[in-house]
């Protein structure tokens, strides 16, 4: 167990690090950023940050010596940039967990192997295998890059009219999964922790809604039947379990009259639970530096009903406005403004659990 005045190392310095690194100083416990990229929103609130390539042994060396155990804030992690540290010292959520969620195919077939459901999928590594695979999975169907994707970035949706020779194109070359369309309700998430004794605590399920393949609000409660709110948390902690996992994990799901379906996982604190900011005693972000410290869990139980709603590019300039109204404003620190770029988000709390 981690005491106060211990160092949580994080790889990746965006406003995931930015957050786990407020918990975890909220706990006495420090934290130190690796990030490639000079400035990182994290920097601003962590006790010491590393600016070096994730092919820079020497750095990488030197980073997970400074440190009692490591931790990261997404997932494209280099298997070589592991192999460095992981020989040095911990590493939570593990290997497995973080191989498993690096590739749809790999993701898809862990599930399955669980026995629960997915879309259909077929692996696409050329355009034969695209052709074939739309004759077995049909249209509409979406087309994935099986590695590197995130916010609706490599994907290609396919329909009756769209070339497949096009389509492919868009990969890039790519390894590709071909994933059949789901008719569904609505898509839920659950943000679920584990200790590394086995200890396991889910938050309630949020309800997402995106825009243009990002984000946009999670409410929770969500739309969901007694049934289905036990199912969702028990397939969750299905997922922590068979990976011996440690830390939060972030499972998507879609609402089909047929049952859930698992969308995919994220080894790693989620945008969907950043309602428990507001909503919990024990936010996503607390709860994930605890398990990585070896502390027990807090309580996640919600108190309040929430709407979270991402601030993306220049919805931002709404922040003077958002200001005088009763609603939590997290922003990441980030100075430019991009179009597409999550800038921070609010939480709105519209009442007591219910």
């Amino acid at each position: 167990m981690l005491r106060t005045g211990d160092t949580i190392g994080i790889l990746g310095g965006g406003q995931l690090g930015r957050m786990l690194s407020v918990a975890a100083a909220r706990l006495g416990i420090k934290t130190h950023i690796f990030e490639p990229s000079a400035n990182p929103p994290a920097g601003d609130v962590a006790h010491h940050v590393t600016t070096a390539a994730y092919d820079d042994h020497v750095a990488l060396t030197a980073f997970a010596q400074s440190v009692d155990v490591i931790t990261y804030e997404f997932e494209n992690i280099p298997a070589e940039a592991l192999d460095v540290i992981e020989a040095l010292r911990p590493v939570h959520p593990n290997r497995r967990a973080l191989a498993t969620s690096q590739d749809r195919m790999t993701e898809k077939a862990f599930l399955n192997g669980l026995g629960l459901a997915t879309a259909p999928f077929a692996n696409v590594e050329n355009l034969d295998d695209l052709v074939k695979a739309i004759d077995q999975i049909g249209v509409p169907s979406i087309l994935k890059t099986r590695r590197f994707g995130y916010d609706g970035k490599g994907q290609s949706r396919l329909t009756a009219d769209t070339d497949p020779a096009a389509a492919w194109a868009d990969m890039a070359d790519a390894p590709s999964v071909l994933e059949g369309f789901i008719e569904f309700t609505h898509e839920v998430s659950v943000v679920a922790a584990r200790t590394a004794n086995g200890a396991i605590s889910c938050f309630d399920p949020g309800e997402n809604v995106h825009r243009d393949g990002i984000l946009h609000t999670t409410t929770v409660p969500a739309r969901l039947s007694p049934a289905q709110r036990t199912d969702a948390v028990l397939l969750a902690a299905k997922i922590l379990n068979e990976l011996e996992y440690v830390g939060v994990l972030g499972v998507e799901l879609f609402v089909t009259p047929r049952g859930l379906i698992v969308n995919e996982i994220a080894p790693r604190v989620h945008n969907s639970g950043h309602w428990t900011q507001n909503g919990c005693v024990t936010d996503q972000f607390e709860q994930h530096i605890r398990a990585v410290a070896g502390w027990p869990l807090g309580d996640g139980s919600r108190h309040s009903n929430v709407e979270m709603e991402n601030l993306i590019g220049d919805d931002v300039d709404r922040i003077p406005e958002i200001a005088g109204t009763a609603t939590a404003i997290h922003l990441y620190g980030k100075a430019d403004v991009k179009a597409g770029r999550k800038m921070g988000h609010i939480n709105r709390v519209t009442g007591p659990a219910s």
